[in-house]
């Protein structure tokens, strides 16, 4: 597993905790924050199989 890849699994659950927390304060609605999420997911995904 390259250095890039480790970054990916290690920054995307930090994006997803940041959206919930946010959610949470009631800063994201509810589609902002899937919208967040599924963002981070997707773009991890396709970055680390390119890697």
């Amino acid at each position: 597993m390259t250095d890039a890849q480790v970054g990916l699994l290690v920054v995307t659950p930090i994006i997803i905790g940041f959206a919930l927390t946010l959610q949470r304060m009631g800063v994201l609605q509810r589609s902002g924050t899937l919208s967040a999420v599924a963002a981070a997911v997707i773009i991890a995904g396709i970055l680390f199989l390119q890697q």
